[in-house]
């Protein structure tokens, strides 16, 4: 265990932020998995809606450095990319 002020300060920060990380990370794996899930339904406008809020989910928790830029962009493109495969058919 950390005996400095400054090493005890930032164990305390890295245990809250380690809680809001994992809260984040399952907000995105669950608003992802209902996109996919109207995807496989062919709900089309159940895909495109949920696809939103999916984008602001994954924009906001990059921003918060949760997950990283790139990989927020590669999830949304490829969910997008689905969505509109899915439209177009």
């Amino acid at each position: 265990m950390a005996n400095h002020a400054s090493a005890l300060k930032r164990a305390r920060q890295n245990q809250t932020r380690r809680k809001r990380n994992i809260v984040y990370k399952t907000k995105i794996k669950s608003i992802v998995k209902d996109v996919r899930t109207a995807i496989t339904e062919k709900a089309s406008a159940e895909a495109a809606e949920t696809l939103k809020k999916a984008v602001s989910m994954l924009h906001k928790s990059a921003g918060k450095g949760v997950i990283h830029r790139k990989k927020a962009d590669r999830k949304i493109s490829r969910l997008s990319r689905q969505v509109h495969q899915m439209a177009s058919a």
